[in-house]
């Protein structure tokens, strides 16, 4: 760019930079007039696609708080993050007369005034009037303010780099470098037009690509030009001098990937954890229920060195599996009786629980669900589409569930953290327009609540029925995303087409999506997390870890038992929970074990096994542990007062299941639970009950040590401490009423962390 073509007078600083000899030092300036100017030595038109709409995008103009949001700012409307670049040229160039550019006076143009800040601004000062986005925006306005002609170049790829990398302390910058490739071949350093978006506050990115560390730990930038993107993925690390990395044994390639990481992060996995704590672990995990007194003292005196492993073999083979892991399928499916009936949430747990129990592939189990079709009653799975009853909720539905994706932000304008287009999410939800409803009975008693369904239903898909581009109303074609779609003729199943697609071997999302899934019920988080939100500004923590699991999912039919086995038998799942001195920061790399609560049913049907006493549910006989239950609740509650057992578990986060995500279930700690577990009815009810496991032990003449031996083994699956034990006599010695002694010990216990939380 010749500065002679720009306005040298007052407010125009391009001959004060020139004056001044600054062009040469400033790196942006040099790479902007590489862009602009032809051989000939005059300047290229500035394109309005390439270049200002990325203008737009780094000033943040467009984004959903400023002009991007769907009615606009103080009448300026642009798409949400230039995903229409057609519409923003008309809104730059026709709207208020066409006051927004001015090309006899560039500069006198509200595109500059109000971005720079010489006229007020709502959205602040966004650059400044010696910018590189200044130049381009003056250069464009300047040349008339034109659209690109036909056949200009359009943007093809970009390439960042790095995009991983270990930053070690106590270097804490890093230079991010983008190059952009065009249609025509072309390419070009657009470093200083990109978007660069960190995912928390490990770092900042200057506006031309410097990360600064903020603190230690692990960040990933979304770098954005235009409408492609690519994620860079950092790590600060302190020097931790001292470091040594111990050789380490591993059981499977679990330990060797995250090891691997940790090796590089500086950072040692904790120790393994004790017999104890690994067999609560294990029943929590796998059957979602305490061992029993008696499990518990005899796995702790078996001597043989694999007896982890023959727990871990033992455990997946009971009953309690297939009810455990129904519950956390049927919280994914909506399976609640509003919309299903009473009838339909039986029939469709029963379906889960038993596609569980015979272990049916999970592509099988999922190819079931989504060609699902006929009577809720008679074919259990179509109770799916149930509960999802328009095209674009199913999609959601079945991406989230089934690809871990969430679609749900392309519904109305293309994703702003991914590369999924409205396209993309309406030609998804295209395969489900002919899903179509006869309800042969609807007995709702609440004629004024129309989401209300109590009756059978017949899923069926019509013959007619299409999807729509949302802009242009023309109908739109299925496609599968991101994958390449067969022709689906008129008379194609497009159900089946799309189940049998997310049920291949080869599915490029299914079985990560899955391992992951399994991997965040074992763990507590996920590889990639949320685990259901895969995107490109959300990478896994440990790629080679996910993939690892994906391909050994997928190799072994995606039998679900087999994963959860080799999990288990990990060197890392087994790991203790204490952190040491380098790891005690990390909450991302399991490096150690995460600790959480037990969740609602696992909590509720911990207490009953303790104390020995079971609780009631409406509707369900006596002794029904909360984790077999099929619904949410068994009766409105406008018919039949909750039990005190159904208020427990809705305190406790059980779900509603009104959404297709684990994200429903509450994990957040209440001061109405503290309350429940100090003086709530419940509680009380199972202590005070008079043929509990105390009064069972009292009536068969037990010692005191003995009482307290079998209640700290049914509760912490331990034996107690000296010192414990020690304690424990004395308190229920010195008492003048032993039993109440012994109610209060117990109640101690059944408060104490180590009984609250899954270690």
């Amino acid at each position: 760019m010749h500065t002679s073509e720009l306005p040298a007078s007052s407010g125009r600083p391009f001959a004060s930079l020139r004056a001044v000899g600054l062009w040469q030092g400033m790196p942006w300036l040099a790479a902007l007039a590489a862009l602009t100017c032809c051989q000939q030595g005059r300047a290229n038109p500035v394109s309005f696609r390439n270049d200002v709409m990325a203008v737009l995008s780094k000033s943040g103009c467009n984004q959903g708080a400023c002009h991007g949001n769907q009615n606009g700012k103080n009448g300026f409307k642009l798409s949400l993050r230039g995903d229409d670049p057609a519409f923003d040229l008309a809104s730059l160039t026709r709207d208020t007369l066409g006051r927004r550019t001015n090309p006899l006076q560039p500069a006198e143009s509200l595109l500059l005034l109000k971005p720079t800040g010489a006229i007020p601004h709502e959205g602040g000062k966004r650059f400044d009037a010696s910018s590189a986005e200044y130049a381009i925006l003056w250069r464009w306005i300047h040349d008339g303010s034109r659209p690109d002609p036909p056949m200009a170049p359009v943007l093809k790829e970009i390439t960042v780099t790095p995009t991983e990398k270990v930053v070690l302390e106590p270097e804490e910058r890093l230079q991010i470098r983008v190059q952009a490739t065009f249609s025509d071949g072309s390419a070009r350093d657009v470093t200083r037009l990109a978007v660069y978006e960190p995912s928390n506050q490990v770092a900042a990115v200057t506006a031309d690509g410097e990360v600064q560390r903020q603190e230690m730990g692990e960040t990933t930038i979304q770098v954005r030009y235009l409408d492609h993107r690519v994620g860079v993925q950092l790590a600060f690390v302190p020097a931790r001098p001292s470091f040594r990395w111990h050789e380490l044994s591993e059981a499977n390639y679990i330990d060797h990937h995250l090891f691997a990481k940790l090796r590089t992060l500086r950072m040692l996995p904790s120790p393994v954890c004790s017999d104890s704590i690994f067999l609560r672990r294990a029943y929590l995990d796998v059957l979602g229920i305490l061992p029993t007194s008696q499990e518990a003292r005899q796995f702790l005196t078996d001597t043989r060195s694999d007896k982890r492993a023959r727990l871990i073999d033992a455990l997946l083979q009971r009953s309690e599996f297939a009810d455990y892991w129904a519950l956390k399928w049927s919280d994914l499916l909506r399976n609640e009786e509003k919309l299903l009936d009473r009838k339909g949430v039986q029939i469709f747990h029963h379906w889960i629980r038993q596609s569980i129990a015979e272990g049916k592939p999970l592509n099988e189990f999922a190819r079931q669900l989504v060609a699902a079709r006929g009577s809720t009653y008679s074919n259990p799975p179509a109770n799916f589409y149930r509960a999802i009853r328009d095209p674009q909720t199913r999609a959601e539905a079945v991406a989230q569930v089934f690809l871990g994706i969430r679609l749900q932000c392309a519904r109305c304008h293309n994703h702003p953290f991914d590369h999924w287009t409205q396209n993309d999410y309406h030609s998804l939800a295209a395969f489900f327009a002919r899903v179509d409803y006869q309800i042969l009975e609807n007995n709702r008693r609440d004629r004024f609540d129309k989401h209300e369904f109590d009756g059978e239903q017949i899923v069926l898909t019509s013959r007619f029925g299409e999807g729509t581009n949302p802009r242009t109303g023309e109908p739109l074609a299925p496609h599968f995303p991101g994958s390449v779609t067969p022709p689906l003729g008129g008379g194609t199943d497009r159900l089946q087409a799309l189940a049998d697609w997310i049920a291949r071997p080869d599915n490029p999302f299914f079985a990560r999506a899955q391992a992951n899934r399994i991997w965040y019920h074992l763990m507590g988080r996920g590889i990639v997390e949320p685990n259901d939100d895969f995107r490109a500004s959300n990478p896994p923590i440990n790629a080679p870890l996910l993939d690892a699991l994906a391909q050994d999912l997928s190799t072994h039919a995606f039998d679900l038992r087999h994963l959860i086995r080799t999990i288990m038998n990990s060197r890392t799942y087994q790991l203790s929970a204490v952190p040491n001195e380098t790891n005690a920061q990390d909450e991302a790399n399991f490096a150690h074990a995460i600790v959480r609560p037990l969740q609602a049913e696992s909590l509720l049907d911990a207490l009953t096994e303790v104390t020995g006493v079971p609780v009631k549910f409406n509707g369900y006989p006596l002794g029904m542990r909360a984790v077999q239950l099929p619904g949410v609740m068994p009766t409105r509650r406008r018919d039949l007062v909750p039990t005190e057992a159904e208020q427990f578990l809705r305190r406790f986060g059980k779900p509603e299941r009104l959404l297709s995500c684990e994200c429903e279930r509450s994990e957040d700690t209440t001061l109405e639970q503290a309350f429940q577990l100090l003086a709530g009815g419940v509680l009380n009810q199972l202590l005070s009950a008079p043929e509990n496991r105390i009064g069972s032990l009292l009536g068969r003449g037990e010692s005191n040590r003995a009482i307290i031996e079998e209640l700290y083994l049914a509760s912490l699956s331990r034996l107690p401490t000296p010192q414990e034990l020690s304690a424990a006599c004395a308190l229920v010695e010195r008492s003048p009423n032993r039993r109440a002694a012994l109610e209060d010990l117990l109640w101690g216990m059944v408060n104490a962390k180590e009984f609250l939380l899954r270690r």
